[in-house]
């Protein structure tokens, strides 16, 4: 009987001993977990300081390498939809009501947002597959009141993962860390060599094209809606 007790008392040392060591995994992983959470956010805050930070600073648009330009740029107010030549467009005819600046997580009216390339914001659109940490960088990009518009973009081939576009203006890029983005923020957010300088990015159209097409689309907007 004594080594009946024994052989118990060991047993339950060693379930003792062992809910001890899968508590301590369980508390590494919790603070390894949050760890690496923390890293990642604090990444990304950084990268929108340095941008944000980056951005206070002019920037000659000569400098910049791979920049497109186009020149003789209509701004005609229409009420269909515009088969542009760039892809994104860098401007161009586009609808009476302007897209609201800000991060839209899927695509917008083409004709809103080029009106609001008309007022000087900057569009970055992306493709949808582009991995989520580099949209949350882009994100980033926009600080409330700026003028920065945020999407995917679907209506078309992309010509590269990431397309800033600014009225005239247009860069491609891979990264969202390429430091020529930046460059472009620097020199096209609010240009005042743009049709409108000026002109409000905010109390316009704040709907995807998604949410546009099932309020009744164009139609729709253009009788008031």
């Amino acid at each position: 009987m004594a080594k009946n007790a024994a052989e118990r008392r060991r047993k339950a040392e060693e379930r003792r001993i062992q809910r001890e060591r899968e508590e301590r995994r369980r508390r590494f992983l919790r603070i390894s977990a949050f760890s690496v959470t923390g890293v990642v956010l604090a990444g990304l805050v950084g990268f929108g300081v340095w941008v944000a930070y980056d951005r206070g600073r002019q920037s000659d648009p000569a400098t910049i390498e791979g920049l497109r330009t186009f020149d003789g740029l209509t701004n005609n107010h229409v009420a269909e939809p515009v088969d542009y030549e760039q892809t994104p467009p860098a401007g161009g005819d586009h609808h009476a009501v302007w897209q609201n600046c800000g991060v839209y997580d899927a695509p917008v009216s083409t004709t809103n947002a080029v009106h609001s390339l008309e007022h000087g914001a900057v569009w970055i659109t992306y493709e949808p597959d582009l991995p989520e940490e580099q949209v949350e960088q882009l994100n980033s990009l926009y600080t409330q009141g700026g003028y920065v518009l945020v999407s995917p973009y679907e209506d078309g081939d992309m010509p590269a993962p990431i397309v800033a576009s600014a009225w005239g203006n247009q860069i491609r890029l891979d990264s969202p860390e390429d430091e020529r983005l930046s460059q472009f923020l620097r020199a096209f957010e609010r240009s005042p060599n743009v049709p409108e300088p000026g002109a409000a990015c905010s109390g316009g159209l704040n709907m995807t094209a998604q949410e546009l097409e099932e309020a009744g689309g164009l139609e729709a907007l253009n009788g008031g809606m």
